[in-house]
């Protein structure tokens, strides 16, 4: 097994580095971020850090890097206060990686990529048509990261749209059956498969399979 210490992460390759320490932590979230700016222009964004805060009230949160250099996404939720979030499938992974590409301001990630832009219900953002889950988000409040300059934004779900074939009885999503992907590191795209679901754990009891034993029901979640 290799080792990596504090003084040979410092002193390895900027490229490796980046892909050693973005992937050791493991598989990510893989979302897009539609914004719209106040000119009326559809913005969209691969993000691999969309994180759950809570349930209720419904929130999350995800981390912006650095605004050293324009972030179009985050001068159009500040400006307009909302922004959707899209997981990504494999029919995506391809444009949804070229919207990490530099464009202009004045430039559509939505018109540079195979991506279609979708509005639900008169909402001012924009969402990825493909995608099997959208979740409709209110900016609330950002904690700047003193020790890397990056920011942390969080929001609240105010409304989810999902196919109906992932939702399940009890409210879980199946997303396998969406084949919603993963990202291993920066450029990794990855196919997670569902393997098993179990029962809320309790001290002193046997781990139960809520998939494969028919005596459990999802009431106990």
């Amino acid at each position: 097994m290799r080792t990596f210490d504090k003084v040979h992460l410092q002193n390895l390759d900027k490229i490796y580095r980046l892909n050693l320490v973005n992937s050791c932590t493991g598989y990510k979230s893989a979302n897009l971020l539609g914004t719209c700016s106040t000119d009326g222009l559809l913005n969209v964004a691969v993000f691999s850090s969309v994180t759950h805060l809570g349930s209720q009230p419904a929130m999350l949160g995800f981390i912006l890097r650095p605004t050293t250099v324009p972030r179009d996404t985050y001068k159009n939720i500040r400006e307009t206060g909302h922004f959707s979030v899209n997981h990504i499938t494999d029919k995506l992974i391809k444009p949804a990686h070229q919207s990490s590409a530099k464009y202009e301001a004045y430039e559509s990630e939505f018109d540079k990529t195979d991506m279609e832009a979708v509005f639900m219900d008169g909402l001012p953002v924009p969402f990825v048509a493909a995608s099997p889950v959208k979740l409709y988000c209110k900016y609330l409040n950002e904690y700047p990261i003193k020790e890397n300059g990056t920011i942390h934004i969080i929001a609240a779900i105010e409304k989810i749209y999902v196919d109906a074939d992932l939702l399940q009885p009890d409210g879980w999503l199946q997303l396998d059956k969406g084949n919603v992907v993963a990202v291993n590191g920066l450029d990794g795209y990855a196919m997670p498969k569902l393997m098993d679901r179990f029962a809320y754990a309790r001290p002193h009891q046997e781990v139960q399979s809520l998939l494969n034993d028919a005596s459990q029901n999802t009431t106990s979640l």
